[in-house]
C-alpha cells in the first residue's frame, strides 16, 4: 500500500527504479577494451587471472580497493515522493 497521492504499487517502483539506476552506474563503471599487465597507479603486475575475468582492467586489486572505497553513491533524485520531503 503507498500513502499519500501515490497509487497502489509506486513505492515498489521507486525501489525498482533505485535498483536500476544503481545497476546503471555500477556497469558505467567496469572498464572495457583491452587489459593492462600493470596498475597505472601503482606499476605492480596484475595477475593474468584478474586481467582474464575483468576485461579492459587497469589497476591493481589494493589500488581498485582504494579507489571504490573513495567513491560515494549520490542519485540526486527524490524518490521518496512524500509531501514532506517535497516542501524541502
Amino acid at each position: 500500500m503507498a500513502g499519500g497521492w501515490s497509487r497502489d504499487g509506486a513505492v515498489q517502483d521507486q525501489i525498482e527504479a533505485s535498483v536500476e539506476d544503481a545497476v546503471k552506474l555500477a556497469r558505467s563503471r567496469l572498464p572495457k577494451g583491452l587489459s593492462s599487465k600493470y596498475c597505472q597507479v601503482c606499476d605492480v603486475i596484475i595477475p593474468d587471472a584478474r586481467q582474464k575475468a575483468i576485461p579492459g582492467v587497469r589497476l591493481c586489486i589494493s589500488c581498485q580497493s582504494k579507489i571504490e572505497k573513495q567513491q560515494t553513491i549520490c542519485s540526486g533524485f527524490n524518490r521518496r515522493g512524500s509531501k514532506d520531503s517535497q516542501l524541502k
